[in-house]
């Protein structure tokens, strides 16, 4: 029997969401939705995202998008990745190692295909864009730009460690574009999961640069959300925002991951 694929995306231009709170669930994956405050200033929203999930196989890729200027970038990276949906897809039905190994490289290829690049000149602004696969134990995760994204755990919470991937500012896709170079800018890595429940967490940086900076620091993120169901924390956290009279669009994306295999610990334990 052939394993059933969701899918969704969205990209703000289609709706704003500019003074209203949206989660809808994507099977077992949450997608929280604030458009900023009008009374702020705030009239458009420029993020967007994808989703697509294979339960049955056990993984969830997830594209998350934070534009400026206009949404047109990033209505050109969700029409990008739909547009190789057959060959990714292909690749992430692949096992785990050949998996991983396969979609760096076809990263960059999607980015830098010359009609995506042509393309690209044509839009008005860039967004920054975040990519993370969860396969089995392992979380892989591409990113270009501020997007953020988290892993939680108790474990890693103990040590203070919280996030997936580091914010890089100055890197684009769209009109200005970092892959238009000769030595394209980006990071990418791997991670190994924790035994028992991790939540990975994704978001635009709405949520880290509310005034009064509820949430710049990780650790808040995690106590608000570790209590609580996905939606219903997610919720919580687009509420404190919007209290805050945030100008900026946030969007999230986040679900659970129940890891029962064996994990790498210290020889000493």
């Amino acid at each position: 029997m052939e394993n059933i694929i969701r899918e969704f995306s969205w990209v703000g231009s289609q709706s704003n969401f500019v003074d209203n709170i949206t989660v809808i669930s994507i099977e077992h994956i949450s997608l929280g939705r604030f458009g900023g405050n009008s009374e702020a200033g705030q009239y458009k929203n420029e993020d967007g995202c994808l989703i697509w999930v294979d339960k049955e196989a056990g993984w969830e890729f997830t594209v998350i998008l934070d534009a400026h200027n206009s949404a047109e970038s990033a209505e050109l990276v969700v029409e990008q990745f739909l547009k190789w949906k057959a060959e990714l897809q292909q690749i992430l039905s692949l096992p785990s190692e050949q998996t991983m190994k396969r979609l760096h490289d076809t990263m960059l290829n999607l980015f830098q295909e010359e009609t995506f690049l042509k393309d690209c000149k044509n839009v008005q602004g860039e967004t920054a864009c975040l990519i993370v696969l969860r396969k089995e134990k392992y979380v892989w995760w591409f990113s270009i730009g501020d997007c953020l994204s988290f892993v939680f755990h108790p474990e890693l919470a103990r040590l203070g460690q919280y996030q997936l991937n580091q914010r890089q500012f100055y890197e684009w896709i769209g009109q200005v574009n970092t892959f238009d170079q000769v030595i394209p800018c980006y990071s990418s890595g791997v991670r190994e999961l924790r035994k028992g429940v991790n939540r990975i967490f994704l978001t635009t940086d709405g949520l880290l640069e509310c005034p009064n900076e509820p949430f710049s620091v990780p650790k808040n993120i995690y106590d608000m959300m570790s209590d609580s169901q996905v939606d219903e924390g997610m919720t919580r956290l687009l509420e404190v925002i919007k209290k805050n009279h945030v100008r900026d669009s946030t969007t999230i994306i986040s679900w659970d991951v129940k890891i029962t295999d064996e994990v790498t610990n210290p020889s000493d334990l």
